[in-house]
């Protein structure tokens, strides 16, 4: 696979497509997009321009293994369940579409955090 470099703004339109192909997945944040899931994120547009998706351990080995790819990294921390999905698998939905299923799927059996929203005084 070749690499392709990709802006920032092809980037957040092709973020947004892979999104919009789960029935489930919703959009959230202004200047970093992500998606999130009983309070886990499972698949954001870093600052460096990186589309990344959370993947269960045996997911994400063999996704960096087929793609050529590494583990996310951000703020020089190493993010040990995110991978870095290439500029030419962004571009390809259909092929990216199940692994973004993958990480739903896994984030959905994860325990939910709780909320840190202030409830409402009545």
């Amino acid at each position: 696979m070749e690499n392709i470099k990709l802006s920032r703004g092809q980037k957040v339109a092709l973020y947004n497509k892979m999104v919009a192909s789960h029935p489930d997945a919703v959009l959230k944040g202004d200047t970093i997009p992500y998606t999130s899931l009983n309070g886990h994120m499972y698949s954001f547009l870093s600052k460096g321009d990186e589309v990344t998706l959370k993947l269960p351990a045996d997911g994400r080995i063999k996704f960096i293994e087929k793609y050529k790819t590494r583990l996310a990294e951000n703020y020089g921390i190493v993010q040990k369940e995110y991978v870095v999905v290439p500029d030419d698998l962004l571009e390809n939905t259909d092929e990216l579409k199940p692994y973004f299923e993958m990480s739903y799927k896994y984030t959905s059996t994860l325990k939910p955090k709780p909320t840190t929203k202030s409830k409402k005084k009545e």
